[in-house]
């Protein structure tokens, strides 16, 4: 079958893209912004690339269109797709009934840190010799690619995917997850994101609800017991096996961190082993102790799994080193949402004591380009020693409320840009040796990470 996919450089889709071409499907694709990693990814892949949504593309003439939730009505591609009435379906439907069908699927749902604890449940069940397949929205450092049908040629039993919330499609307004079919579901955490699609925090609670409800009697729920909006969710109605965790004093999952940052993971009150790694904060070890949970539903002992967290290396673009120049270290981390803003400087915190932290934000998501959550931007940056906002002038990513007003709140230590030269500039003024740079943006952010590391060389 040859699938042409619309949106291909986004991370679900380019994941979808690689999955096919691997399962001996003809696979070409369109995008309007194409940037690394997944551009490199797919042209490694050798999947061939468009530019833009031009409507002569339905002259590829392939068996199907594969749409991205990028597109939407008024797409030139899309409205000559519709007025020709050719084949056209969603990319979760289209991996719900091509790739996971006849899996044991292990579906990671939450706000924040569906990429790195799928992306170590993953790397769990490969260390423990189950090769599973896996769709995630980044690299494993572990693994080098978002997504694989199978670890080895014998076909594995078992999928891992970051099962999104997001919306499905233009045509088709459920969230991606419905379409999977988990028998393992972790519901990592839950709060009020994309403004775009959804009204309030309850309208998302419903959307979690919908994926409760498709997880079978013999399938098993691993929830955060922190979450009150979790608890609401699993109180609508429950009908799998379930298991709590990160709640002390009680049954289920949790764990005690020692000053070295190891911690120990309890199930029922029993210590299961003492996961040792290089990995700092709170929530991976929320994320750790779900993945470990998770994984005990397919059959791996806890004791092994906590072994091969050791040796898990994180995901690109989650305090990643890009480089240090000068004594100045430059990171690059995927944080867009207050709460994963201030979880990731507060991480860095952790790692780096009283040395000074350059915090560069850029506000790009839906959800903060509407403005909805500007409020709490103040408050998640008050770790850091200094912090650079930066939101576009014009064009798709400008954001339609005042930044530097957002940012007043932390006064002289905070400034916004519109424009990267003078960013980069003011950066790099600023910056001394023993410094930290940590980027957060969930977009290319016009390759800032390598400006500020040549103009330090300079």
């Amino acid at each position: 079958m040859h699938i042409h996919i619309l949106g291909i450089c986004g991370t679900f889709m380019g994941g979808l893209a690689v999955l096919a071409k691997e399962a001996g499907h003809k696979v070409t694709g369109c995008d309007a912004n194409v940037y690394p990693p997944m551009s490199t990814q797919l042209e490694a892949q050798g999947i061939e690339l468009i530019e833009g949504f031009g409507p002569e593309q339905v002259d590829l003439k392939p068996d199907l269109f594969v749409i991205g939730n990028v597109v939407s009505r008024s797409n030139p591609l899309m409205e000559e797709i519709l007025n020709r009435g050719l084949r056209y379906t969603s990319g979760p439907q289209w991996i719900g009934e091509h790739i996971l069908q006849n899996k044991w699927v292990l579906a990671v749902a939450g706000t924040h840190g569906k990429t790195t604890t799928s992306s170590m449940l993953a790397w769990i069940l490969e260390d423990a010799g189950y090769h599973p397949g896996f769709l995630i929205g980044g690299v494993p450092m572990n693994f080098g690619i978002s997504a694989r049908l199978s670890g080895k040629e014998a076909d594995s039993a078992f999928f891992v995917i970051e099962a999104d919330e997001y919306d499905t499609a233009f045509f088709d307004k459920r969230s991606k997850f419905v379409h999977y079919r988990a028998k393992t579901a972790v519901l990592n955490n839950l709060e009020y994101d994309h403004a775009d699609i959804f009204p309030d925090l309850g309208a998302i609670e419903t959307q979690f609800h919908h994926l409760v409800r498709t997880v079978p009697g013999v399938g098993r729920l691993i929830v955060n017991g922190r979450e009150e909006s979790l608890q609401r969710v699993v109180a609508r109605g429950c009908w799998s096996d379930k298991e709590w965790f990160g709640v002390d004093g009680g049954n289920g999952w949790a764990f005690r961190t020692h000053e070295d940052g190891s911690f120990d993971v309890r199930f029922d009150g029993e210590v299961q082993g003492t996961v040792d790694w290089e990995l700092t904060g709170e929530h991976n070890r929320l994320n750790a102790v779900a993945a470990i949970a998770a994984a005990r539903h397919v059959g791996v002992p806890p004791a092994q799994a906590i072994e091969s967290l050791g040796k898990f290396e994180n995901v690109k673009r989650r305090m990643e080193v890009r480089g240090a120049v000068n004594g100045v270290t430059v990171y690059d981390d995927f944080a867009h949402h207050p709460t994963a803003i201030a979880t990731t400087v507060a991480g860095l915190r952790k790692k780096v004591g009283s040395a000074r932290i350059l915090a560069v934000l850029e506000p790009r998501s839906n959800t903060m380009k509407l403005g909805t959550m500007k409020g709490a931007l103040p408050d998640s940056l008050v770790d850091a020693d200094l912090v650079f906002g930066y939101g576009a002038k014009s064009g798709k990513d400008a954001l339609g409320w005042n930044l530097g007003e957002a940012l007043a709140p932390l006064g002289a230590k905070a400034a916004a840009f519109d424009e990267l030269d003078g960013l980069v500039q003011a950066i790099v003024k600023a910056a001394k040796a023993g410094d930290h740079v940590l980027v957060m943006s969930n977009g290319g952010f016009g390759g800032v990470h390598q400006k500020i590391l040549d103009a330090l060389a300079q």
